[in-house]
């Protein structure tokens, strides 16, 4: 039976290190920009979703893995049992299929660029790709200056979706950009709430993280607004004539975002208790993401 607990545990630590929920952080920009796309030329190249689809869920393998070897530099991660570098020991081994990762997913991106004889997805993707690295890259690390939500809504959202939907379209649109502040809002909140339970460790490796400047206090009050912002964007979009009326579907995944606000705003200062509100944040985002995508597609 000891043996057994002990296998459950290593799975557990396995599975959170490899965080499967993280990887509709790719998806949902891409979903999103391809059902504008849709909504606005009545067509997808099922092909190009594809393929953009696997290479961004390969990219942000490379920036989940390479950002655990940063951290590992750093000693952010030395209380981190789920760490990839913690449990394998080997942040040689993580750094090299990190990269790996990242030389698949180019890849194709650049499959795309070369089928299409037009190289601007790939100029996007390629500064999505060197922005990430900016977050917890040496010698930027412009995440322990607080500055990671920025550059996290800059990528997943506008230049994200903007690159979906140019893959689709060769072309761009204000209807795309708006629907990329959505998704990008969304995406930082996973961020955001990702540093509450873990001020203590963040303050002793010198990260001023927003939670370390604001407080948990003042962070979780800032998460309400955050979280609103999404469906009130939303639901001016659809005021403003730039989003159809089924885009208001995305107002269905309120719930979550309240279970969330709720969550972080009662255990704010207990880490422990905390430490789950990223994973909520991800189904807000996933579910927020693909109604508001939904209701492009059945709106076009």
């Amino acid at each position: 039976m000891t043996t057994s607990l002990v296998e459950q545990s290593n799975s557990k630590l396995w599975l959170a290190a490899i965080k499967p929920p993280m990887y509709s952080v790719a998806i949902i920009p891409i979903w999103v920009g391809t059902a504008v796309a849709y909504a606005e030329n009545r067509s997808i190249n099922l092909g190009i979703f594809s393929t953009f689809l696997m290479s961004a869920i390969l990219i942000i393998a490379w920036l989940n893995l390479s950002n655990d070897v940063f951290d590992s530099e750093t000693g952010i991660d030395k209380n981190k049992a789920h760490s990839l570098v913690n449990l394998t020991g080997n942040k040689r081994l993580i750094f090299w299929l990190s990269n790996l990762f990242l030389a698949v997913g180019i890849l194709g991106i650049v499959a795309i660029a070369l089928w299409q004889r037009d190289f601007t997805v790939i100029a996007i993707v390629l500064l999505c790709c060197a922005l990430g690295y900016t977050y917890q890259g040496p010698p930027f690390r412009f995440g322990y200056q607080g500055l990671g939500e920025i550059i996290c809504f800059v990528t997943f959202g506008p230049m994200a979706v903007a690159a979906a939907y140019y893959s689709q379209t060769q072309s761009w649109s204000m209807n795309c950009l708006a629907a990329s502040v959505v998704v990008g809002i969304a995406t930082s909140i996973i961020l955001f709430c990702s540093h509450f339970h873990q001020v203590e460790d963040d303050i002793a490796a010198g990260k001023r993280s927003p939670i370390v400047r604001l407080g948990t206090k003042r962070g979780s009050q800032v998460l309400w607004w955050a979280g609103g912002s999404v469906y009130a964007f939303t639901s001016l979009f659809v005021l403003l004539g730039m989003f159809p009326m089924w885009t208001l579907l995305a107002l269905a995944s309120l719930p979550v975002a309240l279970k969330l606000c709720r969550h972080v705003h009662q255990y704010h200062d207990q880490p422990e208790k905390v430490s789950n509100s990223k994973f909520i944040a991800v189904g807000m985002h996933f579910f927020s993401g693909l109604l508001l995508g939904l209701g492009f597609v059945l709106g076009g």
